[in-house]
């Protein structure tokens, strides 16, 4: 090193190449990563909330609400939903939204884990890892706000099953940053969809819609951080990574699109589980609604080169990809 011109040497000296250098895909010009992660950031600071105090968690349920809009509940438009009554059918709703939430807890613990492993190597007083840090700060909250609204509704929490905790374990050792951020985004993009349907129905619980409202505004950020720092590991990362991306990609969509139905919901609203698991399947309503939540993602994903080869056989199999 000489006085007044610096050189950086080792991992940051390749960072800076690499940041330095333009980077294009099907999609245009990546932005640099410490701008977006700067206006991010802002953004964080501005529109940030505390469910806690935002929210009254005291008010009794509105009776003859829903907790959950009828149309993405897993057995509308079935023969069973038609036997329903609209107190059985609301009673479904609760327990569904139920087993949503704990999905959402039992993903966003997942993807503070991964959050973690991709700052762990990288420069500590960036924005990137900064805003990496603010984010992991807002799914802990998230966790907590879907943990209360259970309690709070009175249904049971749903884990996920055995077999899907343990594959879970899983991917967060073998996955790539890469893959980290596919899975991210497959977690984060189809619930909030859900989720944007649902704050401003007025059919839905006031504490649900307060919930969903605080959820899809802090999401949004983290989409748009996952989505471009995917592009940017898509088109710099090594080719045998992009493969493993592609594949561990496609069975993840694979077992989050079954662990959106917890049978143990029909168990405890009085229905037959074999008969309802099975209209489930068989439903079209059903699939239409997960492929139109999943649609925004997958074109993304195809358009940024994710949905190839085995990954989108993969992804076809889930029932997310038409």
């Amino acid at each position: 090193m000489t006085a007044g011109n610096p050189t950086v040497e080792g991992p940051e000296a390749m960072t800076t190449v690499t940041e330095r250098a333009a980077l294009r895909d099907a999609l245009g010009l990546l932005k640099d990563r410490e701008q977006i992660a700067e206006r991010l950031l802002e953004s964080s600071a501005k529109h940030s909330f505390d469910p806690d105090r935002e929210l009254d968690w005291e008010a009794p349920p509105v009776d003859g609400k829903y907790y959950w809009p009828p149309e993405l509940l897993s057995l509308y438009d079935t023969p069973l939903w038609k036997k329903m009554g609209e107190e059985q059918r609301i009673e479904l709703s609760r327990h569904e939204a139920a087993a949503l939430a704990s999905l959402g807890i039992w993903f966003e613990i997942i993807l503070m884990q991964l959050l973690v492993r991709h700052i762990y190597d990288k420069s500590l007083t960036s924005n990137h890892v900064r805003y990496a840090l603010t984010e992991i700060a807002d799914e802990c909250r998230h966790s907590m706000m879907f943990a209360r609204m259970i309690q709070t509704g009175g249904a049971p929490a749903y884990p996920v099953s055995r077999t899907n905790h343990n594959l879970a374990r899983v991917l967060k050792t073998v996955s790539t940053t890469p893959g980290s951020f596919a899975c991210t985004l497959l977690g984060e993009e189809i619930l909030d969809w859900m989720q944007r349907l649902t704050f401003p129905d007025e059919r839905i619980q006031p504490l649900v819609r307060g919930v969903t409202r605080i959820h899809v505004i802090e999401e949004a950020r983290h989409v748009r951080y996952a989505r471009e720092e995917l592009r940017r590991q898509m088109l710099t990362a090594p080719r045998w990574e992009r493969e493993l991306t592609r594949i561990s990609c496609g069975e993840a969509a694979r077992v989050f699109s079954l662990a959106f139905v917890n049978p143990a919901v029909y168990d405890n609203v009085g229905l037959d589980r074999r008969e309802a698991v099975a209209q489930v399947k068989a439903s079209g309503h059903r699939r239409e609604v997960m492929q139109t939540g999943a649609k925004r993602l997958t074109d993304f994903l195809d358009d940024i080169g994710v949905l190839r080869g085995a990954g989108r056989r993969l992804w076809k199999s889930s029932g997310l990809l038409a």
